[in-house]
């Protein structure tokens, strides 16, 4: 078995897992857009609830949470570490690093991708902390609505924290932030995967461009809509 800890520590290895681990964060994007999206339904934040309470309490959500959990970590370490290489990189090696990069994806999001990480992940600090954090452990009040159903209200949460100003700029910023991340990012992950084709790339490039812009522009426009209806 140690071959595979051997290709795990290798460059290839590492992007690869790097690809598997950001893919499956991107399907996760998607997902947590579409609950999030409920909170512009006008039902005083039912739909929400409801969702924020199956999302944490419905047991195989749960197992696969703690699975994005280990997903997360281990595409921050396998960032970190790939970072580190690259760094350590000389000569012809880190020319023709650069070199390949230019072909398929901008060499400026390429080289600035730790940074980017590393700002998205003090995003996700402020975030968990700003609303996970008081769902898992109960700070939150209930709510019981007309339908009879009782929840613990984090649309209220949310909307104060939307209704103030320094906290929705913080979220749009880190929105722009992501969108750089996933230009590159959804690229760079099917290259290394070696799914580039010259009938397909161009196909592959599309997406990978509309996601990075169409994903963050609706998550930014949540807390812009929320602050703004309260003007």
């Amino acid at each position: 078995m140690a071959w595979i800890g051997n290709i795990l520590r290798s460059s290839l290895g590492r992007k690869l897992v790097m690809s598997l681990t950001g893919i499956f964060l991107l399907l996760f994007l998607v997902v947590h857009l579409l609950g999030n999206l409920q909170l512009l339904i006008n039902d005083e934040g039912e739909a929400f609830n409801r969702y924020a309470h199956f999302m944490e309490s419905f047991l195989p959500i749960q197992i696969i949470a703690y699975g994005l959990y280990a997903f997360f970590l281990i595409h921050i370490i396998q960032g970190i570490a790939i970072w580190l290489h690259n760094r350590k990189a000389r000569g012809a090696v880190r020319y023709a690093v650069k070199k390949t990069r230019a072909v398929n994806t901008n060499p400026l999001f390429a080289s600035n991708m730790a940074l980017l990480g590393l700002l998205i992940l003090a995003f996700l600090g402020i975030h968990m902390g700003d609303f996970w954090w008081k769902l898992k452990f109960g700070e939150l009040p209930a709510i019981t609505y007309d339908s009879g159903h009782t929840y613990e209200n984090l649309y209220l949460k949310v909307s104060e924290s939307f209704s103030q100003g320094w906290i929705v700029a913080v979220y749009v910023l880190s929105m722009f932030v992501l969108s750089f991340h996933l230009w590159h990012g959804f690229q760079s992950a099917f290259q290394t995967l070696g799914l580039n084709h010259k009938k397909y790339s161009p196909l592959i490039h599309f997406l990978g461009k509309a996601y990075a812009l169409l994903v963050p522009l609706l998550f930014l426009l949540i807390p812009l809509l929320m602050y703004f209806s309260k003007g």
